[in-house]
């Protein structure tokens, strides 16, 4: 929600001051004391993080490069200050708030050498209340307690548990990746890591409100509205109170007044011929411009300005399938059938404060690469408001995850009581969005109970009845799932095999193994194959000695990611990507070059095959979030892009077989294959398709087509032959556009050679 423009408020990012010890010897409320006590104030920026500040003044050395990531964690138990003035004075029929969007973690605040406040969660707005507090000049100071020693304040039942160096991480609102993840780094990290400001509010004011649309009719003519609103005046009798609610899209308006009667109500009114916000690919992503008034005797005396997507949205899902595909996961926009492809979004960056700034180079490639879905990872932040609002206008749903993943979390009452409060401002900050379609109560957390053993996973009250019970009061009309995979009593009875939604990432070895040709699921929110970053790249972080050979090579482990060197955490990495190109191309190229493309070869034409093996049987297959698009620090990994923004070969295989309209060849089915158009669009599409071979130019496949809208149709039938190895090359053209695939044939190993020679003859324009 974005407050009246014109409501005081001082930006209080930028300059502070910071100061670092591990073992303080008192409790310090001003800068002067930190001083006395023998420490030095060092100039930092907020927002920040405790190593990028100590990286500032040379205290360590750049974390990112060789094996200087373990270098950080010299500083897990150290204390932090962060101070700074400001002049701000206060103001008649205010309420005076300091607001910190983001503080890591566990931090004592001080005004004046007043402490105002504490806060333990990483993850959350904290909001002050400093009305009658401010003196002209104030001094602003956050004592950061290390993370690694609160933990040890709690207690560690038997049904807590958690993988290696997450254990500490279980009672902490932290990101959980941040105590070491197979694809980040261990930085557990202390900082101010989003903006801090003080706001001026007024008195009377609306002090929450939602916007959301409770249906459409069938025609799309008319969409019924609810306006949920909270507001707190301190009026007499004889003031009369109104609310006002206009928005804006295009030629598209409307407008509502209504008398206040009460602090807190909701005001149901129907928009006719609305404009309705439409994934990507399924129609526009409109979005109204909405204002909120709220009247004091005929007066604005407060006002919201939000934008509001008119959409409706159900997840269609079964608790289990079976062999014959009987099952069901989908997700229906305005009632509409949406087959979601897209990208797992991981951390931007090891180290959050500079996440903001990655976000629109993050969004705009989701958006090249043709996705129509992201979703949010339990091990991440909740992301900043830019990202969201990025995606409600590209019309890129979004699947939310809570932040928890891959653990067991405590169950006690103050567990239950912290994450309820965390899940209602997560809920009440992001829930305007239209391209949110999902909330996920975790990540793997299901799966653990059977790593962990612990049992039925229907028992974490975390999930079943928190979460759920903080969403029926904040946001009970949009789809929820308590994890991701979930496994609910029918699943739990049924076995894993038989989950309608799934993570595949198996032995990884031939992307065509029966384990992703044989699985029942509809839906696969995860899955991933390793790609090799440019040898550009690996020279910004791999030190000149480490580069090659890869054997044995502690960098190339540790950025693999093995975050804490000894525990072999996911360190045969190196070797799996050695192994994938074996298995394609027979053997492993000897220099580094050549490695990074086979490498890139395979990783590409693995998740090529993932998104097409799905989209060209839908609907038994209903949607592919593969892993992932953007690594949030430098890697090997299976992200298509890496750390440094250069796109891996995948990127450009996913960006043309994501498009609307694909032309792809489905499996064999005996001696033959099918050539299908699949229409990810609401409307039908005249084209013109070929299939050729690479080598002989020999036509197997071709003509004119109408490629039905949202569905699969099938175009001609060419022979298959399993012992003959073939690079067929697939172009369309029509209303639609032009469109250039191709599909691998045959068994491998393959000429990697041949291999490049293909490539570059199918796509040379």
């Amino acid at each position: 929600m974005n407050f009246l423009k014109s409501h005081p408020h001082l930006d209080l990012s930028g300059p502070w001051s910071f100061a670092f010890a591990p073992h303080p010897v008192a409790d310090y409320e001003r800068m002067d004391a930190v001083r006395s006590a023998g420490m030095t104030l060092h100039p930092c920026t907020v927002p920040g993080n405790f190593e990028l500040d100590l990286h500032a003044i040379g205290a360590i050395p750049e974390p990112f490069y060789g094996m200087n990531i373990v270098e950080v964690t010299k500083f897990e138990h150290h204390h932090v200050w962060y101070g700074r003035t400001f002049q701000a004075e206060p103001r008649d029929g205010f309420t005076a708030e300091l607001v910190f969007e983001g503080l890591d973690c566990y931090a004592d605040v001080f005004l004046n050498g007043e402490r105002i406040g504490s806060c333990d969660n990483m993850l959350v707005e904290h909001v002050f209340d400093v009305t009658g507090r401010l003196r002209g000049e104030n001094e602003l100071l956050v004592h950061i307690k290390p993370a690694v020693l609160e933990a040890k304040r709690h207690g560690y039942s038997r049904g807590t548990a958690a993988f290696a160096v997450n254990y500490e991480s279980l009672h902490v609102r932290k990101a959980p990746h941040m105590y070491g993840w197979d694809i980040m780094p261990r930085a557990v990290s202390a900082g101010i890591w989003r903006p801090v400001k003080l706001r001026h509010r007024p008195c009377e004011r609306l002090q929450d409100v939602y916007l959301e649309t409770l249906s459409i009719s069938p025609d799309r003519r008319r969409a019924d509205l609810l306006l949920n609103y909270r507001a707190q005046t301190f009026g007499t009798a004889g003031d009369v109170y109104e609310l006002e609610v206009a928005g804006r899209c295009g030629d598209s308006t409307f407008e509502q007044k209504a008398r206040l009667r009460f602090d807190a109500g909701r005001l149901a009114f129907n928009v006719d011929d609305p404009r309705l916000w439409w994934p990507r690919g399924y129609g526009e992503a409109n979005v109204y411009d909405v204002s909120l008034s709220l009247l004091k005797n005929g007066a604005e005396i407060d006002r919201f300005d939000f934008i509001l997507g008119i959409r409706t949205v159900e997840l269609v899902r079964t608790s289990v399938t079976t062999a014959k595909g009987e099952g069901e996961f989908v997700f229906k926009v305005n009632g509409e059938k949406i087959f979601a492809k897209g990208s797992n979004w991981v951390p931007m960056d090891a180290f959050h404060s500079r996440d903001a700034a990655r976000i629109p180079a993050a969004v705009a490639l989701a958006v090249e690469a043709n996705c129509n879905i992201i979703r949010c990872w339990g091990g991440n932040v909740y992301e900043n408001d830019l990202f969201f609002d990025l995606c409600d206008r590209a019309g890129i749903m979004i699947w939310q995850d809570f932040a928890m993943a891959c653990a067991i979390y405590p169950h006690d009452a103050d567990f239950q009581q912290r994450l309820a409060a965390e899940a209602r401002a997560v809920v009440r900050r992001l829930r305007q969005h239209p391209c949110i379609v999902l909330w996920a109560g975790d990540n793997e957390c299901d799966w653990c109970h059977y790593w962990l053993a612990m049992g039925d996973p229907n028992r974490n009250v975390l999930t079943r009845q928190v979460l759920p019970a903080v969403l029926h009061d904040e946001d009970p009309l949009r789809p929820y799932l308590p994890s991701s995979p979930c496994i609910d009593e029918e699943a739990h009875r049924a076995g894993t095999d038989f989950l309608p939604e799934n993570h595949l990432w198996g032995p990884r070895n031939y992307y065509k193994s029966e384990f992703y040709l044989g699985s029942l699921c509809h839906f696969v929110s995860e899955i991933g194959y390793h790609g090799c970053p440019e040898p550009e790249s690996l020279r910004k972080f791999i030190s000149p000695g480490k580069l090659w050979p890869y054997q044995n090579n502690e960098e190339w482990i540790l950025h693999c990611t093995s975050p804490v060197p000894g525990l072999n955490i996911a360190d045969y990495r190196v070797e799996l990507m050695a192994n994938q190109i074996r298995v394609l191309f027979g053997g492993v190229p000897d220099v580094l070059d050549g490695f990074a493309f086979a490498s890139q070869a395979v990783q590409a034409e693995a998740k090529k095959f993932f998104i097409e093996f799905f989209r060209g049987s839908k609907w038994r297959r209903t949607g592919i979030i593969w892993w992932n698009l953007i690594d949030g620090w430098p890697q090997f990994s299976d992200a298509v892009v890496d750390y440094y923004y250069a796109k891996k070969l995948a990127f450009e295989f996913i960006k043309r077989c994501q498009q609307d309209l694909l032309v792809l060849i489905r499996e064999p089915a005996g001696a033959v294959q099918q050539v299908v158009a699949a229409n990810d669009t609401l409307q039908p599409f005249e084209l013109e398709y070929l299939v050729k071979d690479a080598d002989t130019a020999e036509v197997l496949a071709g003509g004119h087509a109408i490629a039905a809208a949202n569905a699969v149709t099938p175009l001609a039938e060419i022979p298959f032959d399993p012992e003959r190895q073939r690079f067929y090359v697939i172009t369309r053209a029509g209303p639609a556009g032009a469109g250039v695939n191709h599909y691998l044939a045959g068994k491998p190993p393959f000429d990697l050679e041949q291999y490049r020679k293909w490539l570059a003859a199918a796509y040379r324009g």
